[in-house]
């Protein structure tokens, strides 16, 4: 066996997506299952070494000797001299989206690869520069699409494969939860996502994912309508103290999808959730229906469909969840970050097919910008496709 130590500058591991999900539940999680074996000849395994890259060099300390790690080489607040460093091959972007393109930027004139967060920038411009950029400088790069590898979609991809819903003609998804407006209750998200100015917003940060999710599984955008809304207008930031809500804390969004299916999606941080899952998709074709969410699937055929008839005089005398069957894992399924981080490393190391590049992030960005226009111009717009 021959272990390669692979060093990675991990940009915004401070924030709650990059601590939690990227550096505990994926690199540091490889390593407490003896690094990623590449399946080669020479039993390559793959020992991910963090460095740890931000502004609170404090911070930065504290979550190295948290899990572990040697604070003086795992730990900086000088983001050139990082990228200067010849043993570092890798770098990953969890910092807020307005601070985003640049260090991209920085670090593909370093030579070095990408993998980041969506979305890549705040503007379709921004994110195909970068696509442009990486594909120029002959580098590996990724965009975190994390939630085609949560377990309820997965099941729902496999029904997809497998013929279950004949033509597919809906999917309608429901997603997000009440954020607390950090008066009398301390907010569950950061108080820039609530500020335009410093690349907040709701239709930024999801329709991205809405993008791959209805692409990778029913096909291309081809239009949006979408309305966008602030509902809350004043929130608490993280000094308690009340600031103006400047940008969308929901957006109800219209895709018509090449193939002719319609898809459906709220996002939302002003709804309380009564549904079993913080997101559900519900697609209906001619044979079948699903609702997926995070983890679960259920399923209804054509052949188990009942017959409801509407009669608002009588009480309902059945549960319609009852009458959906649950898809089964079969499988073991892992964390999803992770999953997708195995699949880049694989990506650089071993040359493994991988197509979650910048140029599909591109895609997100677009996505969202479109959306915002047509928010703002109240009207349906056609959504061109991005060519490598």
């Amino acid at each position: 066996m021959t272990r390669k130590t692979v060093r990675i500058a991990m940009n915004g591991v401070t924030g709650r997506m990059g601590y939690r999900q990227h550096l505990v539940r994926s690199l540091l999680a490889l390593r407490e299952q003896g690094g990623l074996a590449l399946g080669d000849a020479d039993g390559t395994v793959l020992w991910p070494e963090p460095v740890l890259v931000g502004r609170r060099e404090h911070a930065l300390r504290e979550i190295a000797e948290r899990h572990g790690l040697d604070a003086e080489s795992s730990v900086s607040t000088d983001l050139d001299a990082v990228l200067a460093d010849p043993t570092i091959d890798i770098y990953f972007d969890a910092q807020v989206t307005s601070a985003r393109e640049e260090a991209i930027k920085r670090a593909i004139a370093a030579g070095k690869h990408i993998y980041t967060e969506k979305p890549s920038a705040t503007g379709l411009a921004g994110a195909l520069e970068l696509a442009a950029l990486a594909q120029s400088a002959g580098i590996k790069h990724g965009v975190v699409q994390d939630k085609l590898f949560l377990p309820g979609l997965l099941k729902l991809k496999r029904l997809i494969d497998g013929g279950f819903f004949g033509k597919i003609l809906s999917i309608r998804g429901e997603f997000g939860y009440w954020v607390f407006e950090g008066d009398w209750q301390s907010a569950q998200r950061p108080s820039w996502n609530y500020r335009s100015q410093d690349g907040g917003g709701i239709v930024v940060d999801m329709f991205p994912h809405w993008e791959y999710v209805l692409h990778e599984l029913f096909g291309r955008v081809r239009s949006v309508q979408a309305l966008a809304a602030t509902h809350v207008p004043q929130r608490w930031d993280e000094q308690n103290k009340p600031y103006d809500a400047t940008a969308d804390d929901a957006a109800y969004g219209i895709f018509e999808l090449e193939g002719g299916a319609i898809a459906q999606i709220n996002s939302s941080w002003t709804v309380r959730v009564n549904r079993d899952e913080l997101v559900e998709f519900q697609v209906d074709g001619t044979e079948g229906s699903a609702v997926a969410g995070l983890r679960n699937c259920r399923v209804q055929h054509r052949g188990a469909t009942p017959k409801p008839v509407w009669n608002p005089d009588l009480p309902a005398t059945h549960s319609f969840r009852d009458q959906w069957q649950e898809v089964p894992d079969n499988q073991e399924f892992d964390n999803g970050f992770k999953a997708q981080w195995e699949l880049f490393l694989r990506h650089v190391y071993a040359d493994a097919p991988y197509h979650w590049d910048l140029h599909a992030g591109a895609r997100g960005v677009q996505l969202a910008e479109l959306g915002l226009k047509s928010s703002a111009e109240g009207r349906r717009i056609e959504v061109p496709e991005i060519t490598q």
